[in-house]
């Protein structure tokens, strides 16, 4: 019998924090993140990476394990992510995979293997650097589209990051992120997963998010961005994240204070947006209500997992 291991994914700001660490209390449980801003390192704010005090003592993995200057794979993820899952297993405890991050999520769920692939630094250049405008991103998103239309549903016209990665990988291996994915699926899946996603009422989401992002300025988030920016040189990828490109923006007076707000809000709005999307797809998923009583959720939780028998 293959380990049991509980998933909690949702959107942005719809409780999962709440939700895992009650959980996590109740069953003897350790928090695995599956969110691609919290692995780095001083990138909290922004990244609503949950506090010691939020934690309640709870073991945390895969939460400030890479520098903001370094890139960070799926590849990379899915083995650290495993091998924290084993650990807590050993320890006679039963692993939570909590996050937003889609694609973390499914290379765990569905066992999908993304080669460790040597890319071109010269082509990965070139692509940044036309990436740099507005007609220049728009145009590498058409080119990806015409590679991997699959792909493309899943991201927005400005993830900028996953666009290139899309290009880069059919450049390298002559297959599209798409093939690659169904061809790793053949693989067992190492662990029992029993998921669980988190849906709110649209409104009463979007107000949630709103206020975080309130909260997130007032706790300092500009100030955040500019200790990175004096502290790191490069940021591969951890910059490209929501919030922080936004108030990078601000720094560099290509918008007004009230502007960055309110584009951190809606882009953050259209994020939650397309993770419902792509939590949907799992048709095995069990939806928890999100306005539903944190302890009414872990009730459902314990009875889809036959907690007593397990």
């Amino acid at each position: 019998m293959k380990p049991k291991v509980i998933v909690i994914v949702g959107p942005t700001a719809s409780g999962k924090t709440a939700l895992s660490i009650e959980l996590a209390k109740r069953i003897n449980g350790e928090v695995v993140s599956c969110d691609s801003m919290q692995i780095y390192k001083d990138m909290d704010i922004g990244s609503a990476k949950p506090s010691l005090e939020e934690m309640q003592g709870i073991k945390h993995y895969m939460v400030d394990i890479a520098s903001p200057d370094e890139r960070y794979s799926v590849a990379e993820y899915k083995k650290q992510a495993e091998f924290a899952i084993d650990e807590i297993l050993s320890k006679g405890k039963i692993p939570i995979v909590v996050g937003g991050t889609g694609l973390y999520a499914d290379s765990l769920i569905y066992g999908i293997e993304y080669p460790e692939i040597e890319f071109d630094i010269t082509y990965r250049e070139e692509l940044e650097k036309q990436a740099e405008t507005e007609k220049g991103l728009k145009d590498l998103y058409n080119k990806a589209k015409e590679i991997d239309e699959q792909a493309i549903k899943k991201i927005s016209e400005n993830d900028k990051k996953r666009i290139i990665r899309i290009l880069e990988i059919y450049n390298q291996t002559g297959k599209t992120k798409t093939e690659l994915e169904i061809e790793s699926r053949k693989n067992e899946v190492k662990y029992d997963y029993k998921v669980f996603a988190i849906s709110m009422e649209r409104q009463i989401l979007y107000d949630r998010i709103n206020k975080r992002v309130d909260i997130m300025i007032d706790n300092g988030l500009i100030g955040e961005v500019e200790n990175l920016l004096k502290k790191y040189s490069q940021f591969p990828t951890a910059m490209q994240g929501l919030g922080y490109k936004e108030v990078v923006q601000y720094l560099n007076n290509e918008l007004t204070r009230q502007e960055m707000i309110d584009k951190i809000k809606k882009e953050t709005r259209n994020y939650a947006k397309r993770q419902l999307t792509w939590f949907r797809k799992n048709k095995q998923t069990i939806w928890l209500d999100g306005q539903e009583e944190v302890l009414n959720n872990v009730k459902i939780i314990l009875e889809e997992i036959n907690w007593e028998n397990l």
